[in-house]
């Protein structure tokens, strides 16, 4: 993967394609839990900025976490810019069970999208809070009050 990075780096265009082509699921699963119905163009946005700033990365090996820090914040960005409260379509396997999969996507869907990128972020990704706020840019604090806040407004919402 390092020898990959470093060809797209050198401009290398074959390389550069079988890196976005590589990184574009990853991308695309983190976009859609955050910006819904606009997941796909938070998608494009990410990988257009992972194309134009890729000579930047230093270490190559930082390669998914960079790409990750660039969708979550695009996938932030293109949500509060469209504010569209539609389900997403993603490609994880659909549950067994439709209906509770489309309540999840509507309860999702109520959260602010700084909401839906912390849990995506915990509960999906697995990352504490300290490297969530420096994905995020924003003090550790503020993560552990909007993950706070994003569990007990969904369990609200669940159980109502």
């Amino acid at each position: 993967m390092n020898d990959l990075v470093r060809a797209a780096q050198r401009g290398d265009t074959m390389a550069m394609n079988e890196l976005l082509d590589l990184l574009t699921p990853y991308v695309t699963r983190i976009c859609g839990p955050i910006a819904l119905a606009d997941g796909p163009d938070a998608a494009q946005e990410a990988l257009i900025a992972i194309f134009k700033g890729l000579r930047g990365l230093r270490e190559p090996a930082a390669l998914y976490g960079w790409a990750r820090a660039i969708a979550v914040r695009e996938a932030v960005r293109v949500a509060k810019r469209s504010r569209h409260t539609v389900e997403f379509e993603d490609d994880l396997p659909a549950p067994a069970d439709l209906e509770q999969a489309a309540d999840i996507r509507d309860l999702l869907a109520r959260l602010s999208p700084e909401h839906r990128a912390v849990l995506m972020l915990r509960d999906v990704e697995g990352l504490d809070e300290r490297a969530a706020a420096e994905l995020l840019r924003v003090p550790v604090g503020t993560v552990k009050s909007r993950l706070f806040r994003a569990r007990d407004n969904f369990r609200k919402a669940w159980s109502s």
